[in-house]
């Protein structure tokens, strides 16, 4: 009796999976039911708080000192406000990333400060130039750094986290990214002609519809968060004014 040998299928590297949005894990833990409208809640009070922040205070407060402080607000908001560890949702320590995670991890983070800096060296350089090294570090570059990891807790690891579990994986990351794209957050370009506020609002649904994909497929807050960050502040500090609105 002839018995055929068992098929054994090709898997690919686990430097190369990540590109794929394959990381060897479930999204998420699973959170209680109750739980869905906590998230939201703080979502809201976070940008209500952030709102106020930048009309009240925003003139008169230094950015590296501002926007480096909503961050810190909305971290502890998630342990004290939901009752959740971050770990929940997906602020994992190193030590509890798959191979594939920290593969396509390393990848990004060194792509990203290549390709930004070539891209944007001429306006880098003029930056510099115009406020110095370290005002341009201290007052643009480091603030909007952390405002892009703000960004991803409230939109990806609260908000659409919330909605993901009432309505499914298609729905919650296309309203999560509809609310981020169209929302406060990115408000200030309705005021802009139809010529330059089109392209800025497809451009902010992509990449914010990519660290949706991303999150909800590795589950992995950390990712998203420092890309996030890491584009954040290369584009603010070559585009923008000296004083850019936390927008």
């Amino acid at each position: 009796m002839v018995t055929s040998e068992p098929t054994i299928e090709p898997r690919l590297s686990p430097h190369l999976r990540g590109h794929l949005l394959q990381f060897d894990r479930p999204s998420l833990v699973q959170l209680a039911a109750s739980i869905g409208t906590r998230l939201l809640l703080t979502a809201i009070l976070l940008e209500v708080m952030r709102l106020l922040a930048v009309k009240w205070l925003g003139a008169h407060v230094p950015l590296w000192i501002l926007l480096p402080l909503m961050l810190l607000v909305a971290l502890l908001a998630v342990p004290v406000v939901t009752g959740l560890k971050p770990s929940d949702i997906g602020l994992r320590p190193l030590r509890h990333w798959t191979t594939t995670e920290k593969s396509y991890f390393l990848q990004v983070l060194v792509l990203a400060n290549v390709v930004f800096p070539l891209v944007l060296g001429a306006r880098l350089r003029e930056r510099l130039a115009e406020s110095g090294a370290v005002a341009t570090l201290l007052g643009v570059f480091l603030p909007y750094l952390c405002f892009g990891f703000y960004q991803e807790i409230v939109y990806r690891g609260l908000l659409q986290t919330a909605i993901v579990r009432r309505w499914g994986a298609f729905a919650g990351i296309l309203v999560a990214n509809v609310l981020y794209t169209f929302g406060p957050l990115h408000s200030q370009y309705f005021a802009y002609p139809l010529s330059k506020s089109a392209p800025m609002f497809g451009a902010i649904f992509a990449i914010g519809l990519f660290f949706g994909l991303v999150y909800h497929r590795s589950g992995n807050l950390w990712m998203v968060a420092v890309f996030h960050a890491i584009g954040n502040a290369y584009i603010v500090t070559s585009l923008a004014p000296m004083r850019p609105a936390a927008g």
